[in-house]
């Protein structure tokens, strides 16, 4: 399942989540963004129960992406225990996020 996270929910459903989360930050206009939907769709459905996995648009919540220092997208960060352990940038191939996944969950 993938979540969509905005300002009102981002504290309850990424820094108070029990699981690891997977933070998609991205925009509708962005071309490298919706190359990368269908990686962010798989490893959602992959990892179901052990990662949670969602998107935060920065044009409607510009306040979150200031606050975690996203400059360029898409990014990607992954949230554990209210916490940033890992980031990724840019349009990458899926065996990177794989690895960068089995790292947060290890």
């Amino acid at each position: 399942m993938e979540y969509v996270f905005t300002t009102a929910n981002f504290e309850e459903e990424v820094l108070k989540s029990k699981l690891p989360v997977l933070v998609d930050f991205y925009a509708d206009w962005c071309g490298p963004c919706k190359m990368m939907a269908p990686v962010i769709k798989e490893m959602a459905e992959e990892y179901d129960g052990e990662l949670k996995v969602g998107k935060l648009n920065v044009d409607e919540n510009p306040d979150i992406a200031q606050k975690y220092g996203v400059m360029s997208i898409p990014n990607f960060q992954f949230f554990k225990n209210g916490e940033v352990v890992e980031s990724l940038l840019g349009a990458l191939p899926k065996g990177r996020f794989t690895s960068a996944v089995d790292k947060v969950l290890a």
